[in-house]
This record gives structure tokens, C-alpha cells and sequence, in this order.
């Protein structure tokens, strides 16, 4: 019996952490049958932290498995079903661009988009500061929207929904700014996915 098969995999999660959107996205997108199960930050569930004692959602646990990556969960879900082609199957040099954008992602504009959010915390430097070093990884990604409207194909990818809900972080912190910056394209694309239904299914409270 395969991952896909199994009875009843759990996804712990919690709605507003960018990590696990984009995991329940690609749960839902594949049509994978799990188990949702919303985390209190504050209390969270003994089987969880047991099977994943790092303690930070969203927890994939499917039989034996655990999957502790939102990275991880997405290619989960879409090694069950990917009728759209999210991972861009048929285009190796997309696939390597995707994992370098999202590693860009993850790795970079994460830091300045928790600096920026919270910048009390770090008064090293000022809020406009960290929102300036943030703008370099969202120049990046207007050039590339100028071109297409999605961020490596012409039509959504892994790529799109796994970025996306960290600029709609980066965009809450300042809405009046965001909407009024140079980056039209990407404006359009965020639009776009606030209002597609994918989106606003995973974020119903339960």
C-alpha cells in the first residue's frame, strides 16, 4: 500500500504560518485525504512534539512517516497528484530554477521579512531598512512576472505557491505601502492568488 492509500495520514498545522499554507495548498490541490488538525502555538499535541520534537508545523504523519519539511509535504502530495504539473516534470532547467527560487526564498528573504515584521526586535537597524532588503528578492521576482505570469512557467507551479504566502506576509506588514510600490506584476500576481479558490479554501477557519 502506498503513502497515497493509506488510511487517514494527519497533517498538524496552524492556518496563519506561511510553512503550513503552502503545504495545505498542495494537500488540497493533489486531492490527498488527510486529516487537518489546527495547532495551539501554546499547547501543542503530545503526539506531535513525540513524533516530531523540533515542534513546528506543519507535521506530515502517515503511518510510520513523518515529514517535518513544508518543502517535503508539497512534493508528498504531488508525487500522489500533480494533474496541472506543478513541478514542471518536463523542464529540468526549470526544476533546477525553482529549487534556487525557493532556496532564495527560504533562506534569504525569510530573515529580512521576520526583521521587517518584527522589527522592535531587532533595532539594530530601522523597519525601512529591513523592508529595503526584502525589496531586492521582490525585484527578482517582478522581473520575472514582467516577462510571464507565473513565476517559471505559464501556469502555476510549485515555485508560485510555495512564495507566495511570504509575500503575502511581507505585503500585511504595510499594506498601504505594498500597494502603492513599483512592482505591478507582482501585485497582479498576489491579487491573483488571494482570490483563487485554492487559497481561500485552505484559509476557512475550521
Amino acid at each position: 500500500m502506498n503513502a497515497f492509500t493509506q488510511a487517514s495520514p494527519t497533517l498538524y498545522s496552524f492556518r496563519r504560518c506561511p510553512y503550513a499554507m503552502r503545504a495545505r495548498m498542495a494537500v488540497l490541490y493533489a486531492g490527498c485525504a488527510v486529516e487537518i488538525i489546527e495547532v495551539s502555538l501554546k499547547a501543542k499535541p503530545a503526539d506531535m512534539l513525540a513524533r516530531s520534537p523540533k515542534g513546528t508545523v506543519p507535521v506530515l504523519m502517515c503511518g510510520d512517516q513523518v515529514i517535518d519539511e513544508s518543502l517535503d509535504v508539497m512534493r508528498w502530495a504531488l508525487a500522489q497528484n500533480d494533474p496541472d504539473d506543478w513541478l514542471l516534470t518536463n523542464t529540468p532547467s526549470a526544476q533546477l530554477d525553482m529549487k534556487a527560487l525557493i532556496g532564495k526564498n527560504d533562506q534569504g528573504f525569510k530573515q529580512h521579512l521576520d526583521r521587517y515584521k518584527y522589527a522592535v526586535r531587532h533595532p539594530e537597524y530601522s523597519q525601512e531598512h529591513y523592508r529595503q532588503s526584502g525589496e531586492v528578492f521582490l525585484q527578482t521576482l517582478e522581473d520575472r512576472l514582467s516577462q510571464q505570469d507565473f513565476l517559471l512557467a505559464g501556469h502555476l507551479s510549485l515555485a508560485d505557491i510555495a512564495l507566495a504566502p511570504f509575500v503575502r506576509q511581507f505585503c500585511y506588514v504595510d499594506p498601504e505601502w505594498f500597494w502603492q510600490s513599483p512592482y505591478p506584476h507582482l501585485q497582479v500576481w498576489l491579487r491573483r492568488f488571494l482570490a483563487s479558490e485554492l487559497f481561500v479554501a485552505v484559509m476557512a477557519k475550521r
